[in-house]
């Protein structure tokens, strides 16, 4: 009888573990339609290498012409013997021309992710500069770029210039349409902004052309976002295959549109890494939509936290009370619908067959996690992850 009682235990235990298999297949087979063909991903890593090599040649042309002008400035002064201040003076102008006034461009957004979707079309890149970018040097940047990129490919773009976007905007001329944007902007823009919310008193003589703070905050963010990612989501299990299913539930039911992006990103990271296993899709999307349905997006909610901000901050701060009761129904609505054997109705296909043909040996598996190598052109810093925070972090 121990024994019987022992093994009907044993048996209790792993049954939790089986009864989300016909969950993950559903959310893989979800998966598997709405990831990008080879050709697009093709596209999107053609498209953004072209433009990574082009811009690293303005770069290099901007960097010979300051360079130029440095020398002819150093020539005209010879006449002037400095003194010991001048020398020291000297000395940091020439460190200071040392420093390039582009001085990288890195990935940010549905690429720098790897959560592109058939049909997504947008693609993302942000240029940093030394110092607060112009309007001048957006259209020195354009205009120097357009003549790069024909050096680098014969595939033919078509540059846009979005002054008030803070952004020059590429399109290819082919299918897909695919349309990059190019984000400037300057660690210096919010070095100074905190500074002046730390109460300092600042003289800042900003040229009369400076673009948009704002857009270059943003761009900022967006680099930080980037970062954090590729630290915390992409290296936990069934996360990105989540946000991926649930960034396409975004696109077809409009109560979930406010979460889109990176409050989803967030959510998806913070439930299933908190999880004390590792879990498959089926499992994990429904621990999101547990977290969902418990309430933490209502008012009187936990909401969540913005892990990229100095300041506590929420990232779903900008949604109303309507959207925050609507978008918890439909998580506890869905939660139902996957409770009683119908998650597919949440993902909005087809019920698969209980049994499932059987893949030919020969057949290659998909890499899901990566959707676009990394780039090895131009980069101020490489993405680090430190790995080292995941154990604490992580933790229930």
């Amino acid at each position: 009888m121990a024994l019987y009682h022992h093994h009907f235990i044993t048996r209790r235990r792993r049954r939790p573990m089986r009864i989300f298999v016909n969950d993950d297949r559903h959310v893989m087979a979800k998966h598997s339609s709405v990831y990008p063909t080879q050709e697009e991903l093709e596209a999107v890593q053609n498209m953004v290498s072209h433009t990574e090599r082009a811009l690293k040649a303005v770069s290099d042309w901007i960097d010979e012409q300051e360079k130029g002008n440095s020398e002819l400035s150093e020539a005209e002064n010879m006449d002037t013997p400095p003194d010991d201040e001048s020398k020291e003076g000297a000395g940091e102008q020439k460190a200071e021309h040392m420093t390039r006034t582009l001085r990288g461009v890195m990935r940010v957004g549905l690429v720098a992710k790897g959560l592109l979707l058939k049909g997504d079309l947008d693609l993302e890149l942000v240029l940093l500069c030394k110092e607060k970018p112009t309007t001048a040097l957006l259209d020195k940047v354009a205009d120097n770029l357009a003549i790069q990129l024909t050096t680098v490919t014969e595939d033919k773009y078509e540059i846009l210039q979005s002054v008030d976007d803070a952004a020059i905007v590429i399109k290819n001329t082919k299918e897909p349409p695919l349309s990059l944007t190019i984000h400037l902007t300057s660690p210096v823009v919010r070095e100074e902004m905190e500074k002046v919310l730390a109460g300092e008193t600042l003289s800042v003589n900003d040229p009369p052309d400076v673009l948009d703070r704002q857009k270059c905050l943003a761009a900022l963010a967006s680099l930080r976002h980037a970062k954090w990612f590729q630290a915390r989501a992409n290296g936990l299990k069934s996360c990105v295959i989540v946000i991926r299913v649930l960034r396409d539930l975004c696109t077809r039911v409009t109560t979930w549109g406010p979460l889109r992006g990176w409050p989803l990103e967030l959510l998806c990271e913070k439930s299933i890494g908190t999880a004390n296993r590792p879990m498959g899709a089926g499992e994990a999307l429904r621990r999101v939509l547990e977290c969902l349905a418990s309430g933490i997006v209502m008012p009187d909610g936990s909401g969540i936290y913005d892990p990229c901000e100095k300041e506590a901050t929420d990232a779903i701060g900008h949604l109303d009370r309507q959207q925050r009761e609507d978008i918890t129904q439909s998580a506890q609505h869905a939660l139902r619908l996957a409770a009683f054997g119908q998650l597919h109705k949440v993902l909005g296909m087809d019920p698969l067959p209980s049994k499932m043909p059987k893949k030919p040996k020969n057949e290659n598996p998909v890499d899901y996690t990566v959707q676009i190598p990394p780039s090895t052109t131009y980069a101020i810093t490489p993405m680090k992850r430190p790995m080292e925070e995941d154990g604490e972090e992580k933790s229930p």
